[in-house]
Parts: C-alpha cells; sequence; structure tokens
C-alpha cells in the first residue's frame, strides 16, 4: 500500500471516521481489520515501505502463519476445500483426488504454499474429465520445481510452475557460484549486483561460508585473463 494510503487509513483506524470520494461528508466506521503481508514487517518499516506508526497501530495481535510444508496434515482438507470452489468455477464435478495425488501432495515442499496448491489443483479440474484427479493430471514435471542442470547443458537452469521468486532467486546465485567455482566476485559481476549484495544474500541463505577465499583474492583472480 502506497505511503500516502497508509496515512488514510491510519487516520480511519484512529478516528473511525472517513469521507468517501467526492463526499465533503464524514461518515463513522466500526470496522475490524484484519491485515497480512507477505514480508518481514519490522523489515519493511526500516526500508519506509511501511509506516511505523500503521505497523504498531495493527500490530494488536499477530498471527504468524507458518508455510505449509510445516503444516502438511493440512493439505487433505485444503485439498477439499479448493476442489469444491475449483469445481464450482469450472463446472465440474471432480470430488477428490487419488491417494496417490495425495501421496505426492505430502512428498513436495510446497514453496508457492496454499496459492500453489490452488493453482495446480485448478489445472487438474480443468484437465480431469472424471471425479477423481490422478498423477497424470498433474502439471508435468509436478514436484521437481528446483533449478537443475538440463541434460544437454550444464550452465542451463529450469524453474518449475509454483517457484517463488525469492526461492528462483536463491537457486540461482547458488547456480551462479557453482559455475565460477565459488568466485564471489564473478559471480556478482555475472548477476549484475554488488558484491556486498551477494554476501549479504548469501548470509540470508546461510550458505556465506563460501570456500575461504577472500574477497581480494577472488577480486584479483577476476582480473587475470
Amino acid at each position: 500500500m502506497p505511503i500516502a494510503t497508509q496515512a488514510k487509513l491510519l487516520r480511519v483506524l484512529e478516528d473511525r471516521k472517513l469521507r468517501r470520494l467526492g463526499s465533503k461528508v464524514e461518515t463513522t466506521v466500526d470496522v475490524r481489520v484484519l491485515a497480512a503481508t507477505n514480508k518481514v514487517p519490522e523489515e519493511a518499516v526500516a526500508r519506509g515501505e511501511l509506516r511505523n506508526d500503521l505497523y504498531y497501530r495493527l500490530n494488536v495481535f499477530n498471527i504468524h502463519m507458518l508455510p505449509l510444508r510445516d503444516h502438511r496434515e493440512d493439505i487433505p482438507d485444503l485439498v477439499q476445500s479448493l476442489l469444491a470452489d475449483m469445481s464450482a468455477k469450472h463446472g465440474r464435478r471432480v470430488a477428490t483426488v487419488s491417494e496417490a495425488v495425495l501421496n505426492a501432495f505430502r512428498a513436495y515442499s510446497w514453496p508457492g504454499n496454499v496459492r500453489e496448491l490452488r493453482n495446480t489443483l485448478e489445472r487438474a479440474v480443468i484437465v480431469c474429465e472424471g471425479p477423481v484427479i490422478e498423477t497424470k493430471h498433474l502439471p508435468p514435471g509436478f514436484g521437481h520445481t528446483s533449478l537443475r542442470p538440463s541434460l544437454d547443458d550444464t550452465d542451463s537452469i529450469r524453474v518449475g510452475v509454483g517457484t517463488t521468486v525469492g526461492e528462483a532467486e536463491r537457486l540461482l546465485i547458488l547456480k551462479t557460484l557453482e559455475s565460477t567455482n565459488n568466485n564471489k566476485t564473478r559471480a556478482a559481476d555475472i548477476l549484475g549486483i554488488s558484491l556486498k549484495t551477494l554476501h549479504n544474500k548469501l548470509k540470508e541463505y546461510g550458505s556465506a561460508a563460501g570456500d575461504g577465499r577472500s574477497d581480494r583474492e577472488e577480486a584479483e583472480e577476476v582480473k587475470e585473463p
């Protein structure tokens, strides 16, 4: 939400009044606000993307949602609920998924969380002609979302449907480091980012140990023909 809009929302929360577009009269409102974000709020505040006064006003009761991979026991119930929605949306009569599909769902890490599960089921509902979704109705290559070299080009990477931008970025950085024999300076140059940014990213991924070479050694190595 733009900063200017955040200020307006804060005013509504504080005064419980709003003025509709084009109106000169303030209307009293009594609402309960449930706000959600896929960012770390404290970091957003530090970057100036989120007003700290709005954050503290909203942060009365905080609920941290775990990624889907950390509560896979909920997958069966989520599948049935989403199937009902998708079947109604596309005019289908898909009732359930096979045990093989359910097992595949339980074994998958779901980097895209419930949104990815929803998209996967929607695609399956569209192509399924019967009441039960089978593994053949899942997206091609389902379960293989990590970046891996292709068979004919070891420098190539492939991202599966449902991979998040953050996960794709992480795997691209690690793959680039692998191709440069962990030369961070050269990898940063290839990626088009600063060496400092690369180090910060690696710290986030927990892979900053590297191969023991200093940045100075790596920088000197890059200068070699």
